[in-house]
């Protein structure tokens, strides 16, 4: 892990595109400005620990014979829209 240091005001870049930087710290507390591409996702660890972990449950709940079936009916659906488009 890089550790930095850097006052109020003070900014860190990574790579070309985002840009940290520091806004205020008050005690235990700072607040962090980040300037990033829309196309990069930005979470607190905790939101993405909780994001990570519904997604796997989610996974998890997926039935692989209904995601088969599903698939066979678009093949289906996809037939018809070119016999029409046709």
């Amino acid at each position: 892990m890089l550790v930095l240091t850097r006052k109020i005001g003070e900014s860190i870049q990574i790579g070309d595109d985002i840009r940290l930087t520091i806004l205020s710290a008050q005690g235990q507390s700072v607040r962090v400005g980040i300037k990033a591409p829309q196309n990069v996702t930005v979470h607190r660890e905790e939101v993405y620990a909780k994001i990570v972990e519904e997604n796997r449950r989610a996974a998890e709940s997926v039935d692989p014979m209904r995601v088969q079936e599903l698939l066979k009916l678009k093949g289906v659906m996809d037939d018809k829209i070119n016999q029409v488009s046709s």
